[in-house]
């Protein structure tokens, strides 16, 4: 680990119990899970924020009528039998 820091948090004793737990059961330190998990967060909030900027300023119809667009480009052919929705 080239650059590294301290970071000091206060959990309640039972979550240190859970993590303690899960560290153990995963064969890794407490340290080693916590870098993990905290790094599978920050990249799932980073990642939900750059969607957010990308979807932004799309309707509902805009984005329809694109999906209309491309599924008019699919070749209209027969579904395979078992691939058929039963008729009511």
């Amino acid at each position: 680990m080239a650059d590294a820091s301290v970071l000091t948090i206060r959990v309640p004793s039972d979550l240190k119990q859970r993590i303690e737990t899960v560290a153990d059961k995963q064969g890794v330190s407490i340290n080693q899970l916590a870098m993990y998990m905290f790094t599978r967060e920050v990249s799932g909030m980073e990642a939900g924020e750059k969607m957010a900027a990308y979807w932004t300023g799309y309707t509902r119809e805009r984005l329809a009528a694109g999906f209309d667009a491309v599924m008019a480009k699919v070749k209209r052919r027969r579904s395979p039998r078992w691939d058929r929705m039963p008729k009511k």
